[in-house]
């Protein structure tokens, strides 16, 4: 089962470095199976961080293939990865472009940490871009840390779930049946 990110703008009331305060929109990453569980999450994350209320304004899928966090790095990147492929048929090179989100602390950092986590790549690709995302944090699933058993149990239980089927209904109608014609032999 692949992940799935949801983009979630939050808007609060927040005190910035004078003391004063403002309004402010900021979007955040979730994991998630549905809209209505990324709404579900944000709202249970945002409420450890923000004590009054606050506001989803928006929630979007987000159009990243990998999220990559690093140690001691505090901020997002987007880097463009355009994965190389030769077509045989038509004897030209194709390009296939995929978003990582990766975690560094410039972007010198970030290309650095999009090639180690390609270093493992079979075929060839460039980094054509990279630039800093508005992305305040990101949400994963589960990040493994312990007491996260309960959230892995309502994951399986959830992924495992199926839509109840109504009860096959018994047919109690009588139809008249034509007498079966005998075999000559």
């Amino acid at each position: 089962m692949s992940t799935t990110w949801y983009e979630c703008k939050v808007k609060y009331r927040k005190t910035d470095e004078t003391g004063g305060q403002k309004i402010t929109t900021e979007p955040y990453l979730v994991d998630a199976l549905s809209y209505t569980e990324a709404e579900s999450r944000i709202n249970e994350e945002m409420s450890a961080y923000i004590s009054e209320e606050f506001k989803i304004t928006n929630i979007k899928v987000a159009n990243y293939a990998e999220i990559h966090p690093f140690e001691n790095a505090d901020r997002w990147f987007r880097s463009k990865v355009s994965l190389l492929a030769y077509d045989e048929e038509s004897g030209k090179e194709r390009k296939t472009n995929m978003y990582l989100l990766v975690q560094a602390n410039d972007v010198k950092e970030a290309y650095d940490n999009t090639i180690s986590v390609m270093k493992g790549t079979m075929g060839d690709y460039t980094v054509p871009a990279i630039s800093e995302s508005p992305i305040m944090d990101v949400f994963p699933y589960f990040s493994g840390e312990e007491g996260e058993l309960e959230q892995l149990e309502r994951f399986n239980a959830l992924k495992a779930s199926k839509p109840e089927v109504a009860m096959e209904i018994e047919d109690h109608m009588e139809f008249e049946t034509a007498p079966e014609e005998e075999a000559v032999v």
